[in-house]
Order: structure tokens, then C-alpha cells, then sequence
């Protein structure tokens, strides 16, 4: 289950940087990213996407595949995100803890809308296939190439 690509924005609505491996800080988030240690809702610190769900959409859309285009810090691939929430995982060196399902808003809608998709369809399009978030329990690195992987209970804790 490796790690495909990793992303971070360093300020609202700016480009993503594309990472070979990004710093994860416990309890703050992905050093450099505009959400780094802030606390304005569950799950900030972190989102994570599968890479299969962005190619189903670009092939459904019509588009070239684009691993970035749903602004997520982790692109996935080979597992389901959405059974992780509430479970403890590692990512690369680090720990974390899927908090809620990365469900689309209306700037995803407007961004990915084109004129044969409207942004109403773009987030009907992604309910349940947004991605993860997470929070960081404990700090790490996370490479390219990475795996994610499923962790016992207390597994890991200091």
C-alpha cells in the first residue's frame, strides 16, 4: 500500500508544492502546509486521497489524470481510506489516527466544474470518495514510496 505522491500548500488557494517526503509533527500537522498547527476543525492536520478515485473521476470526466487535483496532502494507493476512520496507522515514520472522511466542499466543486460537470455534480461526485483526515500522534517522516499500514491498539504509543 504505497504512498503515490505527497502535496502540501504553504498558503490558501496557492499552488501545491509536489513533495518527495514530507515532516509530519505530532499534533500539528505537515510542517510548511497552510494548516500547519492549527486547530480550526477535527482532522486538520492531514488529508489523505486514494489515487484509484482520482483516475475513476478523470476518466469519467474526460480529463488527464491528475494525481493532485483534489488538494490532499496524501495520494494513496491500494487501500481504502474510509475504513481507517477511527483507526490508528503508520505513514512512513510517523503515527496517526483517521478522524473523519474528507467529504468535497463547494471550492472542490468549482474548481473541478467544467462545462459538462457542474460544481453541485462535482461534490455528489466525490461524497464517499474524498479521502481521510487524520491527526498526527506521533511525528515522522513520510517518503514517495511509503507504505501505510493498519496498527493493533496502543500500538506504538510512548
Amino acid at each position: 500500500m504505497p504512498i503515490e505522491r505527497l502535496f502540501l500548500s504553504p498558503t490558501r488557494g496557492a499552488a501545491q508544492w509536489e513533495c518527495r517526503q514530507l515532516e509530519l509533527l505530532a499534533g500539528q500537522g505537515v510542517v510548511g502546509d497552510r494548516h500547519f498547527a492549527q486547530a480550526n476543525w477535527a482532522g486538520q492536520q492531514l488529508t489523505l486521497v486514494e489515487a484509484e478515485e482520482i483516475e475513476r473521476f478523470c476518466a469519467h470526466t474526460g480529463r488527464a489524470n491528475d494525481l493532485s487535483l483534489t488538494r490532499r496532502n496524501v495520494v494513496t494507493r491500494g487501500i481504502r481510506l474510509n475504513g481507517l476512520v477511527g483507526n490508528q496507522f503508520r505513514l512512513g515514520g510517523s503515527l496517526l489516527v483517521g478522524i473523519e472522511l474528507c467529504e468535497p466542499c463547494r471550492t472542490l466543486g468549482q474548481r473541478l466544474a467544467n462545462e459538462t460537470l457542474s460544481a453541485p455534480e462535482v461534490v455528489k461526485y466525490w461524497v464517499g470518495r474524498g479521502g481521510l483526515r487524520a491527526i498526527v500522534l506521533i511525528s515522522g517522516n513520510v517518503a514517495c514510496g511509503d507504505a501505510l499500514t493498519l496498527t493493533e491498539p496502543g500500538e506504538g504509543a510512548a
